[in-house]
């Protein structure tokens, strides 16, 4: 229940600023909210356009795959004008249908994700208090949510790690004495050099604590 009041807390104050006042800045694109002593962070989760085109795309094709599959079995027909492709349409078929239920079961999984916003929450740090605040939605069950409380004082970096190749990715990290490194962002963000930096050296300026780049 404190996360709750926490989040409710938070939108209130949100709505509450003018969006002219100098003491505070509003960032729609990052969707954060910082003033001289506070910066709040939302974190968007699964619901993204990506996610809801790759589930769309991986439910219709399985479907088409298994419609196919399951031709071969029912169409009487069509085999009976091509005998001597007997041999052949079957296996094709049963491998078209595990292609199918494989895609579904992907599929079914994306969408759970999506309609849970797993890994969306807010991130919270307050220079006021001392106390950084990291909240994320889980799947449903014992850790559905997650809510980590930091002192901002064991906070010793921000972390740049940088993973070049086909599949190159960025993450940043906060480090935390006694605790090791806190992912603050997802590995599927896809981050270009210069937002990752750019969000890094506001954040470390924001905390006083150095940047390193791994």
């Amino acid at each position: 229940m404190r996360v709750t009041s926490e989040t409710k807390k938070v939108k209130s104050n949100f709505f509450g600023y003018s969006l002219n006042s100098n003491k505070m800045q509003l960032d729609l694109v990052c969707m954060s909210w910082r003033s001289e002593s506070i910066w709040i962070e939302f974190i968007v989760g699964s619901r993204k356009t990506s996610n809801f085109c790759w589930a769309f795309i991986l439910f219709f094709g399985s479907l088409g795959f298994l419609l196919v599959g399951t031709s071969s079995y029912l169409g009487r027909n069509l085999i009976s004008l091509f005998p001597s492709q007997q041999i052949v349409f079957f296996p094709q078929g049963i491998v078209m249908s595990f292609y199918g239920i494989a895609g579904l079961f992907i599929s079914s999984y994306l969408w759970c994700t999506i309609f849970w916003n797993v890994g969306s929450g807010y991130d919270r740090f307050d220079r006021k208090e001392g106390i950084v605040c990291i909240f994320r939605w889980g799947f449903p069950g014992k850790n559905r949510r997650i809510f980590l409380r930091f002192l901002m004082k064991d906070i010793q970096s921000i972390r740049i790690e940088v993973k070049e190749g086909i599949y190159a990715r960025r993450i940043l990290y906060m480090e935390i004495r006694g605790q090791g490194a806190v992912p603050l962002t997802r590995t599927d963000e896809n981050l270009t050099p210069r937002k990752i930096e750019q969000k890094a050296a506001e954040l470390a300026y924001f905390l006083r604590v150095p940047i390193e780049v791994f």
